[in-house]
């Protein structure tokens, strides 16, 4: 059964792709982008954006044009699409 990492924050290059996935005060974090890929493909982790309901919005891996990269779902929010969190302080 995969370990549940909650992100609360992502770094972004100068186009605004994902880069890596943060929480504060984790070991794990910033965790770069193909680690997180790695660690979802191999089912050893999950990752989720918490909502304040207590929803968990999954992170799921997307296999695009230009390679694989990390996305959430679109839903009736924007609060939980990577790339509208906040920059990664760590």
């Amino acid at each position: 059964m995969a370990i549940e990492r909650a992100v609360y924050q992502t770094a972004k290059d100068s186009d605004g792709d994902i880069t890596a996935l943060c929480r504060s005060a984790q070991t794990w974090s910033p965790r770069r982008k193909a680690d997180a890929i790695r660690d979802i493909e191999t089912g050893l982790y999950q990752y989720h954006v918490p909502m304040k309901d207590g929803s968990k919005t999954p992170i799921r891996v997307v296999n695009g044009p230009k390679g694989k990269y990390l996305r959430t779902d679109w839903d009736r929010t924007e609060r939980n699409n990577l790339n509208e969190l906040p920059n990664c302080t760590c």
